[in-house]
């Protein structure tokens, strides 16, 4: 739960930062949401059932049917472009395995209302900002770009029948993820004839945009599409996240809703599942009853991502451990009233403040204060007239006096939060705060 939460809040946090606002829908839906976006094939992988009025529902594989379905709903009082962002608990029923639960948390990102490549690049570097975050880098995960619209544009000039072009992309998506052998078999078994594979493998080893327009020259159905993939490499390189980015045109995506570019984050060992998918979808709001309106995003799944996380050494060790950041001590009999009004006080300026339940000596106390992983000790004893307070820095064994209750409330506290400004989730500050101040070297 704690590597979670802390994943989560990175997300929010990157979220909030790329002025991207944050919203939520239900956990089921219509059936029909799911089927039309994504064809039949999708009901055989969503938990689906007939409530008591007779309604084809379904618990949510993926959020953005109903991110579509709600925007429809207000699309002429939206101001756009729709900046908007979620990260919904899901489910699909399939297979347990490495990399993929029945359960999982999702980070979707999207904006809708823009037809300018800009907001596919502002998409790409929210995902590459998260990473960075998280201290991933170029050499651990690369964002993989392709377009839909040029692979699309390939099969049709390659004779690809309309009718059988669903199952050709199907086979694509695979390719990068099996034996070259085992593509070819399922390319034939598509209806791919070997002048058609031939093509569509050229127009795959394209390395760069220089390549493709070479191939494909300007043509007006791909020139276009051409140009999209030049702008967003101009907007990767000015956001500087283009040293995270690889174009890799055997990237097309499974979901049949993709239009334009469109893009996979892989481990660079490519051990693993793809950590997060996207790209362009035009099409999805028209095709639930909505304008056409042009929108892109990706999703991003915490499972594959903890994986990686793990095995990379990228998880803080701060985040496993339960740890308070005070633990205060009665010292004597009647301290406790201290104890408890001085853990008010921290609590309000955003410090995690604990202390031990039990009126026991102050060594247990101690005990139980190490096992809370604290940082810093607060020993409270009870005088004539008020409160005396010491703080010992746990990390170095250092102690030092305090003075009166009050006076570390009303002053060494005050003085502290005003130069510190501090209010949680930086509340570790007045910690270190409290060190420089109270036991300087």
């Amino acid at each position: 739960m704690r590597v979670r939460n802390w994943i989560t809040d990175v997300w929010r946090r990157v979220s909030l930062r790329n002025g991207f606002e944050e919203y939520d829908a239900p956990i089921f839906e219509y059936l029909d949401l799911f089927t039309i976006k994504s064809g039949q094939e999708i009901a055989e992988q969503l938990f689906s059932f007939t409530d008591r009025g007779g309604r084809q529902l379904a618990i949510r594989p993926e959020i953005t049917p109903s991110l579509a379905r709600m925007v429809n709903e207000k699309i002429n009082a939206l101001p756009r472009p729709i900046k908007w962002f979620s990260i919904p608990r899901l489910c699909r029923a399939e297979n347990p395995q490495r990399g993929r639960l029945r359960e999982f948390f999702q980070w979707n990102v999207d904006v809708i209302g823009s037809d300018d490549v800009q907001a596919d690049a502002e998409c790409i570097f929210a995902a590459v900002d998260f990473l960075r975050e998280v201290g991933l880098t170029p050499n651990d995960v690369q964002v993989r770009i392709g377009s839909r619209a040029l692979t699309v544009s390939v099969l049709n000039a390659a004779g690809v029948r309309q009718v059988d072009m669903d199952a050709a992309l199907a086979v694509l998506d695979k390719r990068p993820r099996v034996s070259e052998d085992e593509f070819a078999r399922l390319a034939k078994a598509a209806g791919l004839a070997e002048d058609q594979l031939a093509a569509v493998t050229r127009f795959q080893a394209c390395a760069s945009v220089e390549d493709i327009r070479k191939l494909l020259g300007d043509a007006q159905d791909v020139g276009g599409a051409i140009e999209s993939l030049a702008g967003l490499w101009r907007y990767l390189q000015a956001l500087g996240a283009a040293d995270y980015c690889t174009l890799d045109m055997r990237i097309v995506r499974g979901l049949a809703y993709y239009t334009g570019i469109v893009y996979e984050i892989l481990d660079t060992g490519e051990t693993l599942r793809a950590i997060a998918g996207g790209g362009r979808y035009d099409n999805l709001l028209q095709v639930l009853g909505g304008p056409n309106v042009g929108a892109t995003g990706f999703g991003m799944g915490d499972v594959v991502l903890g994986i990686l996380l793990e095995e990379k050494g990228r998880i803080p060790e701060t985040v496993r451990k339960r740890s308070l950041e005070v633990f205060i001590i009665d010292v004597n009999e009647g301290g406790f009233e201290g104890v408890l009004r001085l853990a008010a006080k921290l609590r309000s300026l955003g410090l995690c403040a604990g202390y031990s339940y039990k009126r026991q000596s102050m060594g247990r106390q101690l005990k139980e204060a190490g096992r809370s992983g604290a940082d810093c000790v607060l020993f409270v004893a009870k005088m004539e007239n008020t409160f005396a307070v010491e703080i010992k820095n746990m990390r170095i064994g250092a102690q030092a006096s305090a003075g009166s209750l009050e006076q570390f409330v009303n002053k060494t506290l005050a003085e502290i939060g005003a130069e510190t400004e501090v209010r949680f989730p930086q509340a570790g500050r007045i910690v270190d705060a409290l060190f420089r101040k109270l036991l300087p070297e």
